[in-house]
């Protein structure tokens, strides 16, 4: 994607009180994410959830300015920049509803890799977390399993994950809370640089972000959405790493914990997750390639959907962009099909009717 399309991208994300979710609709509904710009203000108060204020700052342009500058900051610095309609944009993303409009990355990894793991855990790590943690990353890779192992960089598990699977020749790829023009916590600059060249640190705030406490959960979303399954390993009764698996049941993946001693303060949380049926138990790296299915000896399948000659050009279209995905949002097929938002849900719902599409939660379609 060339740099102006990537500012326009960013200036949309830039403006404050439009989520993702609003984000893509927004590019939706006028087409492309440069015409959001070129709008009239009437227009744009006429869309769903933008109303006089926000389309008072899209049309004063100011976010524009400040996107340009960011287009400057990752040109100097080769950043990658991920727009959601970019072939490079993480598939796992696409399934979120809420997944980053703009995607920022440093490093050289295929974000659509099959096997992606995050794992999450208490900043107060224990001698048996670490151990464990250490124990189930590298049983993965003695089981060959190259898993990408996916972590938010903070101390305790975080970090104990990143620096196993760097010790065991695995990928790993940090979520930042920040933008990736500073590296929070500072001590952790070193890896990152191992990280950079062994997988990638992303994130989805921009050179100007300001750290903060909210930025920690908003990147939660991320490592949840990232990644095929979460592995929690130690957490108190609250804290981000029980967010996060949240969000990942959420997004119906797999969420999976360690267990602890009974009365353990750092393996409450845990202990609740597997008692609570939120998560399954797991103590080895055997147990989580079964759960996982990825067994040596398992054969994928994949299922050829034959072209009828009673769709319409329309629906062949439709189809097309649903062939090799596991699951696309309406907004993104629309984008790529030029088929306004209203129509593509009447064909949509068509292709449902004719068995050949289902609907998911967060108006997300595949292919059945």
């Amino acid at each position: 994607m060339q740099s102006e399309e990537i500012m326009y991208y960013i200036a949309i994300d830039l403006i404050s009180g439009i989520g993702s979710t609003l984000a893509k609709r927004l590019i939706a509904y006028c087409g492309s994410a440069q015409a959001v710009f070129t709008t009239k203000n009437n227009s744009l108060q006429k869309i769903p959830g933008i109303g006089a204020l926000l389309s008072k700052e899209i049309t004063s342009q100011q976010v524009l300015r400040r996107a340009e500058k960011e287009v400057e900051f990752i040109r100097k610095h080769h950043i990658n920049a991920h727009c959601y309609t970019d072939d490079s944009y993480p598939e796992r993303l696409h399934q979120c509803e809420d997944g980053p409009v703009v995607l920022f990355s440093k490093g050289n990894i295929d974000f659509n890799r099959n096997k992606f793991l995050s794992i999450v855990g208490t900043r107060h790590a224990t001698s048996y977390g670490q151990a464990v943690c250490e124990k189930i990353v590298g049983g993965l890779a003695e089981l060959g399993q190259q898993a990408v192992i996916v972590s938010g960089l903070a101390y305790g598990i975080d970090i104990c994950a990143h620096r196993a699977a760097l010790g065991h020749g695995l990928d790993t790829v940090a979520v930042m809370a920040t933008g990736l023009n500073q590296v929070y916590p500072g001590c952790h600059t070193a890896t990152v640089r191992q990280i950079i060249e062994h997988g990638a640190i992303i994130s989805d705030f921009t050179s100007d972000t300001e750290l903060d406490r909210k930025n920690f959960l908003k990147r939660n979303r991320i490592i949840a959405g990232l990644s095929d399954a979460t592995l929690v390993i130690e957490s108190k009764a609250k804290g981000g790493a029980l967010i996060t698996a949240d969000i990942a049941q959420s997004y119906n993946r797999d969420v999976f914990a360690v267990p602890g001693r009974a009365g353990d303060m750092f393996s409450e949380g845990c202990n609740n997750l597997i008692r609570q049926n939120k998560a399954a138990l797991v103590q080895n790296a055997e147990e989580l390639e079964y759960l996982l299915g990825w067994e040596k000896n398992a054969v994928q399948q994949s299922i050829q959907l034959p072209l009828f000659s009673d769709f319409s050009e329309e629906e062949q279209l439709i189809i097309e962009i649903l062939r090799n995905k596991d699951s696309e949002s309406i907004d993104v097929i629309s984008y790529r099909t030029n088929i306004p938002v209203g129509k593509l849900s009447s064909l949509l719902l068509g292709l449902e009717f004719k068995d050949v599409v289902k609907s998911l939660p967060g108006k997300q379609y595949l292919l059945r």
